[in-house]
């Protein structure tokens, strides 16, 4: 089990990005959160197998929302596991 924390830019608010990636999460098994932030960015805190994570990682890039568009994305991987139950979409 890894964690990974995800900040999104680009078109990803106000085009169904969260409720999109809360969908991709909940059918790939990945549990954590997703939250629109301020600066308009979308940040999402996902915990899975490794190789389960790097695939949500490329479908998070490809933007899971057809109205979406990522124009850029900083992502970390860390041993730092928070055992979430289930993924949660905030705000």
């Amino acid at each position: 089990m890894k964690h990974l924390s995800i900040n999104v830019s680009g078109l990803v608010q106000g085009v169904g990005f969260r409720y999109s990636v809360f969908q991709l999460a909940d059918q790939m098994g990945v549990v954590g959160t997703v939250k629109n932030e301020i600066d308009g960015s979308v940040s999402i805190e996902a915990e899975a197998d490794e190789r389960i994570l790097y695939i949500f990682l490329s479908k998070v890039k490809a933007s899971p929302s057809p109205f979406g568009r990522v124009d850029k994305m900083d992502y970390t991987f860390s041993d730092d596991v928070k055992s979430y139950k289930k993924f949660n979409v905030i705000g």
